[in-house]
């Protein structure tokens, strides 16, 4: 196989131009012919330098996988075989990483693989839950209504990230500006100060000594510093990735105030859509929650969700672990409950996921709407305590002329 360059004209008289793996031109000529391209020319498509080289080949993102999943869903409904749905999403892909990607499942599924055996080799793009749920839609004959429901969630999904981020980005923005501007006073500002002050020949208040005391350090002692704080970000990254550590902190991130309550009504509803999600599809409980359980995110929920499917084991209802782990609010483990009893979790659990949807907007809302006050009396607060610093001993010889 080669790739070939095309250019030509539609038949609506238009300039298109494009590139297509094949066996040769005649194979391309084919191509454009069914696309009612005239006028065309056919080259060997030029090499790319970088080809080859995963660190420059473009990263394949989550909105690929949402919609690579809405179109299998669309063609699959349509009555396209599997095979020839995974060559034309293959043909049609901008991204060559993607494309690669496609054609390698479809090897898989040309030589007698599952679809979803195919997926499990790319685990970094398709995790356990997409992989089960392509299983079930197999098995039950129903493979579009679950790359539909895949895509929806999917969607759903980021769209909940993104709003996480972006009430997390703007106070980690604000402390950056101001640690740099604090830097930029310390090293640059308070040095000449202290010149000054040196040249009064009086004592300097408390907090004045202690603000040019700081600077010093900071100015002589920065190669000690420096490594000491890289050190300490690289030391508490990795014990964030031990156990323990994941542990303590999705623990603390429940409770902390102003974001203990956004991050506990994201994981109640990212638990609802997922295990709904399972459920919707004919997946056991049992396999469901242990799939739910490993995509929580939350090392806490993971360990409730743990629980309760050794609780349903048992014989003992959902709810009743869940009730005991504490996270997840009393609303949440009632209307649990009532599905239980009327057969209906599934669309409970829908039901759930998206009224806290709601939630976190509000949640994202109130956010933002109470940190910004506090980074400008915390910016407001440092900046002004520096310059205060520095101005109290000036104020104090204009006490003493007097």
């Amino acid at each position: 196989m080669q790739i070939y360059a095309w250019k030509g004209v539609n038949f609506k008289g238009k300039r298109r131009s494009g590139t297509m793996e094949a066996q040769d031109t005649r194979q391309v000529e084919a191509f454009l012919k069914r696309l009612r391209i005239s006028d065309y020319v056919i080259k060997d498509a030029p090499k790319d330098l970088f080809a080859g080289i995963k660190f420059f080949a473009p990263k394949i993102t989550v909105k690929d996988i949402m919609l690579f999943t809405r179109q299998f869903s669309t063609m699959i409904d349509a009555g396209l075989p599997l095979v020839q749905c995974l060559k034309i999403m293959a043909d049609q892909s901008d991204n060559p990483t993607l494309k690669a990607m496609i054609r390698d499942i479809n090897n898989s599924v040309q030589s007698g693989s599952t679809l979803s055996d195919a997926l499990r080799q790319f685990p970094d793009h398709f995790d356990s839950l997409y992989c089960n749920l392509v299983a079930a839609g197999e098995q039950a004959g129903i493979l579009d209504t679950i790359l539909k429901r895949l895509a929806e969630y999917i969607e759903k999904a980021e769209k909940l990230k993104r709003k996480v981020k972006g009430a997390m980005a703007y106070p980690v923005i604000v402390v950056c500006v101001g640690a740099v501007v604090m830097l930029v006073i310390m090293i640059f500002v308070i040095p000449t100060f202290q010149e000054m002050f040196e040249g009064m020949g009086r004592e300097l208040p408390g907090l004045t000594q202690l603000v040019i005391d700081a600077s010093s350090i900071l100015i002589s002692q920065w190669y000690i510093i420096v490594p000491a704080i890289i050190v300490f970000i690289i030391a508490l990254r990795k014990f964030l990735k031990t156990e323990l550590g994941r542990y303590l902190f999705d623990k603390y991130s429940l409770v902390i105030p102003l974001f203990g309550d956004l991050m506990r009504k994201v994981a109640v509803s990212k638990f609802s859509r997922t295990l709904a999600t399972m459920l919707q599809a004919g997946v056991p409980i049992i396999t469901s929650l242990e799939i739910v359980a490993g995509t929580a995110g939350n090392k806490v929920v993971e360990e409730a969700l743990n629980d309760s499917r050794s609780a349903i084991s048992e014989g003992r209802p959902l709810v009743d672990p869940l009730l005991e782990s504490q996270v997840f609010p009393n609303m949440v483990t009632s209307m649990i409950a009532v599905g239980e009893e009327a057969g209906a979790l599934d669309a409970m659990l829908i039901k759930i996921a998206d009224f806290f949807d709601d939630e976190v907007d509000a949640a994202v809302e109130t956010v933002m709407t109470m940190i910004e006050p506090l980074m400008i009396v915390f910016l407001g607060g440092t900046v002004g305590t520096l310059i205060i610093a520095m101005y109290l001993p000036i104020f104090g010889m204009g006490a003493g002329m007097s």
